[in-house]
């Protein structure tokens, strides 16, 4: 039976295959640390995170502190008594205080292959720069963004049509597989700890809905990246006239496609997709959403709209 006395911390959908693996496994989880609970959608109604609601219903304590600084936090963390903290999509960085009180320190399932892609949102960055792979790091929590030594790693393909959402489902279940073994390998004293190449960092900022903005003159290829990595938020869109217009599914034709008109141009339809010409090569709208109405195939919109070959998308 597994020995660590562990808290978890972790706020998403994300971390949740890993606190699950935890308890499972039998680890003692005495608290999760989530992040407060914040409004959201439409309505903006005040929501639970994923974690929360996991660890409320497996019966774990959950802390929700605004302020990681604050001194009552603090002596309510040390107190837990823990060997080991977990940090799986938090979304803060720990001060020393944090990081200090578990007795053997901090491990984060990071979502990447480190030292690419430090950060917010490394999936998302993964995808939008048209990564062939990907995977999860389990590394040491230090003070410097994502920077501390990595024990173990696992890889995974990003097939050339998938989104950030499906990578993620899958990092989250291959991070919750390698957290288990590195916590194995930690209790036996076998845990090696392998500093990163800081000559290959790389960094995964935020996302900003700005970011969604298509600009056509990029190629076919980059949209693509684009669309897929920025769903299903913030969504890649576009412009006809006034509307704003959401990209929500792409593809490129398997066979390169010169395009004489200007990039943004519809072209023609390809099956239930719009052809739109770009800098470079041709791109399929599959799926887009006009502002208040419903997904739909690109040739429901253009019958929507009444889109005719030459109406141009975007500035």
């Amino acid at each position: 039976m597994p020995s660590l006395r562990l808290v978890f911390f972790g706020t998403p959908g994300f971390a949740v295959p890993s606190l699950r693996a935890l308890v499972e496994a039998g680890y003692p989880v005495c608290a999760a640390v989530a992040q407060p609970d914040r409004a959201s959608g439409r309505g903006q109604r005040v929501t639970p995170g994923a974690v929360k609601r996991a660890a409320i219903e497996w019966g774990i304590p959950v802390l929700q502190p605004e302020r990681l600084r604050d001194e009552a936090f603090q002596q309510q963390l040390a107190a837990l008594g823990s060997d080991l903290g977990v940090v799986a999509a938090y979304g803060k960085i720990l001060p020393a205080a944090v990081l200090a009180a578990p007795r053997l320190g901090m491990v984060n399932v990071h979502a990447s292959l480190l030292p690419r892609w430090r950060g917010a949102s490394p999936i998302h960055r993964a995808v939008m720069a048209g990564d062939a792979e990907t995977g999860v790091s389990i590394m040491r929590v230090v003070q410097a963004l994502d920077a501390g030594p990595v024990f173990d790693t696992v890889r995974r393909p990003i097939g050339p049509d998938e989104t950030a959402e499906q990578v993620e489902h899958d990092l989250a279940a291959l991070g919750a597989t390698l957290l288990l073994r590195v916590l194995a390998a930690i209790e036996r004293g076998e845990a090696r700890e392998v500093p990163q190449h800081e000559a290959l960092v790389t960094y995964a900022p935020p996302l900003k809905k700005e970011e969604g903005r298509v600009d056509w003159s990029r190629p076919a290829s980059a949209i693509h990246d684009q669309a897929r990595g920025l769903h299903p938020w913030p969504h890649a869109f576009t412009t006809l006239g006034p509307a704003r217009v959401i990209v929500l599914e792409t593809s490129v034709p398997g066979q390169a496609v010169d395009a004489a008109a200007a990039p943004g141009t519809v072209l023609s339809l390809a099956g239930d997709a719009l052809v739109v010409a770009t800098g470079d090569g041709v791109l399929h709208l599959r799926r887009v959403q006009a502002e208040g109405r419903r997904p739909v195939t690109g040739r429901q919109f253009a019958a929507g709209v009444r889109l005719e070959p030459g109406a141009r998308f975007g500035p």
